[in-house]
């Protein structure tokens, strides 16, 4: 396969399960090594870095958003949140975060007593309080309801407008696609389509 993703671009990764996509954004998150090739960021080829580097490009540059939410159960909200703080030497305003993900309410409470849909927002700004260049988003909203994963969609969206950061989003859920600015269709470790969405909507106007 072979693409670029521009910064800034709000790219995703289509295709049924078992297409590639989870195993292409760990590649590109310097998770899991290609048997060939190469991913270069920024003009910096991947390959070329040792396990230091890599780790230091992935604290960096990289924003991780999983299907499970990850967090640290005896920390609350805004403590979670500042785990990522800490990791940046350009970190965002954790208030200005926590505000933006519509949880300062919820600040003070741990990840048991919040719904799902408030652990992946949680979640999300624990990624992006980072300031990281890129956000890769493995099915971001696949263990939420409907509402909810519009909800959670909706703030991506927002994230990417106001903050800039390149969004790589895995999904299999065909209506996601229309909210970005790029889709790469995967199957079998292939690249079946690399197009540019020239109509998109808003992801509260999704429908599926």
């Amino acid at each position: 396969m072979d693409f670029s993703v521009r910064k800034g671009e709000f790219c995703v990764l289509l295709g049924p399960s078992g297409s590639g996509k989870s195993t292409l954004l760990n590649i590109i998150g310097g998770i899991d090594t290609p048997d060939s090739g190469y991913v270069s960021i920024n003009g910096d080829e991947l390959e070329d870095m040792d396990e230091t580097g890599l780790t230091r490009y992935r604290r960096k540059h990289l924003g991780y958003v999983f299907q499970s939410y990850n967090l640290i159960p005896n920390l609350n909200v805004k403590e979670n949140i500042e785990t990522g703080a800490f990791l940046s030497d350009d970190a965002l305003n954790v208030d200005e975060m926590i505000e933006t993900l519509g949880l300062t309410e919820h600040r003070h409470k741990l990840p048991n007593q919040l719904s799902g849909g408030q652990q992946q927002r949680v979640s999300i700004g624990r990624a992006i309080v980072k300031n990281p260049d890129i956000l890769l988003c493995d099915e971001p909203t696949g263990a939420l309801d409907y509402n909810t994963s519009k909800e959670i969609l909706a703030l991506i969206e927002n994230i990417n407008q106001k903050y800039g950061n390149t969004i790589i989003m895995v999904t299999h859920n065909e209506a996601i696609r229309l909210m970005a600015d790029h889709v790469i269709r995967l199957r079998d470790g292939v690249v079946r389509h690399d197009e540019v969405n020239e109509h998109k909507v808003s992801a509260v106007d999704l429908d599926w």
